[in-house]
């Protein structure tokens, strides 16, 4: 998933507080994913336990979460550790991971976890099959390691599918890393693998970087957006199908706010609230009415009033600055929690709450997730 947007960046006199509250859950419930402690499906929001705490959210085949306490949480899939309680046994409902209180900004992977600490460390454990964790090995590990020894780290993503087996981050000082699978040039490196973050150009004002299927997107803080990797049904935004192994500029624009990256589509919403789709169009995931490719950004509607996006496989999802939340695309698992299994081209309103706040950056296959204050 999942950054500038004000659920992914630390406390700070530039940033505002992350908001906590309740937590749901909707879609598929495979290996318990949706932490209701079953793995039964739900097509309408359901709320995980009572607790009105939660703050920080990552939902993939497992799901990851962070209290307003700092306590990390977790539940679902568990192969590969990708849980860090130690095994790989599956969990149906959250268990805290370990009983530190300093964790801070969690992204889950495909069968691998990240997480940072509010004292700017970057941690990693699950899957590590080509070196997506960034510890210089491919060992799979069921607790958390530390990824190096720096305290710079701000924001970090990973590829939500199995497509990617890579992570990008940002540090503090403005400087984007990168390392794991670089088939197509989704590192923004030249080369192989590479099982260590390495740094992508010396550029050192990279803001928002979001992980997708073999591509990745970064905005920066000058308000440009920045694409590379896969470009197959255009979800670069670069008007071809061309593969690109560095960051090439989406258009000419400099009001670029918040990415999110999905599996084949792209989503970014603008300074002036509006919301921009591309990539892979089939079941309506852009949101544009249609089933239609783009490999260009192409607006959703006419509002001003989009706030935080999410990509995922196939379907997106929303959150507008009145707190509704609004979802489209695949439905075929319940996961737009609509109260049905039918998928929409264009946004529909989840329910009629206005207390939405927090969504996970992106998601994986047919999950959702969302903080309601």
């Amino acid at each position: 998933m999942l950054g500038s947007r004000n659920f992914l960046f630390a406390k700070s006199a530039a940033s505002p507080v992350t908001p906590s509250g309740k937590l749901f859950m909707w879609g598929n419930g495979g290996n318990g994913r949706l932490g209701l402690g079953n793995t039964y499906s739900y097509n309408s929001p359901k709320q995980v336990g009572a607790l009105t705490t939660w703050q920080q959210l990552a939902v993939n085949r497992n799901a990851l979460a962070v209290k307003s306490t700092g306590e990390l949480w977790a539940w679902g899939y568990n192969n590969h550790g990708a849980l860090g309680n130690g095994n790989t046994t599956v969990v149906y409902s959250p268990i805290q991971v370990g009983a530190l209180t300093t964790w801070k900004q969690p992204s889950s992977g495909a069968s691998s976890s990240f997480c940072t600490k509010t004292d700017g460390t970057l941690w990693a454990w699950g899957r590590n099959n080509v070196g997506q964790l960034g510890l210089g090995n491919t060992t799979n590990y069921s607790s958390p390691k530390q990824v190096g020894a720096l305290t710079t780290w701000a924001t970090v993503t990973s590829s939500q599918r199995a497509s990617g087996y890579f992570t990008l981050c940002t540090k503090t000082d403005g400087t984007l890393w990168s390392w794991g699978n670089n088939t197509y040039g989704q590192l923004g490196l030249y080369g192989g693998t590479y099982s260590s973050p390495i740094q992508v150009g010396a550029l050192t004002n990279w803001k928002t970087p979001s992980a997708g299927g073999y591509f990745s997107l970064c905005t920066k803080t000058d308000g440009t957006l920045w694409a590379w990797g896969f470009n197959g049904d255009g979800r670069l935004g670069t008007g071809n199908v061309t593969n690109r192994f560095s960051p090439v500029q989406v258009g000419a624009l400099t009001n670029w706010a918040t990415p999110s990256a999905g599996f084949s589509h792209s989503m970014c919403v603008k300074t002036d609230g509006t919301l921009w789709t591309w990539g892979a169009g089939g079941e309506g995931v852009l949101g544009l009415g249609n089933t239609t490719n783009y490999s260009s950004p192409k607006q959703v509607g006419a509002l001003t009033s989009w706030s935080k996006p999410a990509a995922g496989d196939r379907f997106s999802a929303c959150v507008k600055t009145d707190g509704t939340l609004w979802m489209w695309g695949r439905g075929n698992a319940g996961q737009l929690g609509l109260g049905n299994y039918t998928g929409y081209s264009s946004p529909k309103q989840v329910g009629s709450l206005t207390s939405w706040v927090t969504v996970p950056p992106n998601m994986g296959t047919n999950s959702f997730g969302c903080i309601q204050t």
